[in-house]
């Protein structure tokens, strides 16, 4: 097989599109200093306090190992803590402390610009486009993952409208940034 052919491979271009999104990240969140994983966690607690590491690891689509090694970082840090949960002993249950609250609203502005520029060189267009068919492509394979991914239950802003027919129609999807 011809190089070019190992270049042009959706395999390839993703894994590469990877590197290259978790580097123009970790740049602009150099003065935070955290990972794209680190920030996802922070974001996902902000918004469900309490969650289980079980819940939260599927939520992001991270195997044990990952989301373990990410909690145990963060919490090193005093970023967040475990206890027990209320709903089950054989649980923990994570919360952001108040450091972890400060940091992730510090991380916030360099987070935007990060996202901002992994997509700036495409046309708002292109953007809409990349996300619908990276989110097709996500969605026709899940069953391939080897991380399941249970999205938490979309926020308000997130839940089906209704067409003027009174129809459901497809949930606002608002693009993960980071």
């Amino acid at each position: 097989m011809p190089l070019h052919n190992l270049y042009q491979r959706p395999g390839f271009l993703l894994r590469r599109t990877h590197q290259i999104s978790a580097a123009v990240f970790e740049s602009a969140c150099a003065t935070v200093g955290l990972t794209p994983a680190q920030y996802g966690v922070l974001t996902v607690l902000a918004s469900e306090p309490g969650l289980d590491q079980t819940r939260l690891a599927r939520a992001l689509a991270f195997d044990k190992v990952t989301v373990m090694r990410v909690l145990k970082g963060l919490e090193e840090r005093g970023l967040l803590e475990r206890r027990i949960s209320e709903h089950s002993r054989r649980q923990m249950a994570v919360a952001l402390t108040p450091a972890g609250e400060k940091l992730l609203q510090r991380a916030r502005a360099p987070a935007e610009r990060a996202y901002q520029r992994l997509l700036s060189p495409l046309t708002p267009p292109q953007r809409e486009q990349l996300i619908v068919l990276l989110q097709l492509l996500t969605d026709g394979l899940a069953d391939e993952a080897r991380a399941p991914f249970v999205p938490l239950e979309p926020s308000p802003s997130e839940a089906p409208r209704r067409t003027k027919s009174g129809q459901a129609g497809a949930p606002r999807r608002t693009p993960p940034r980071g």
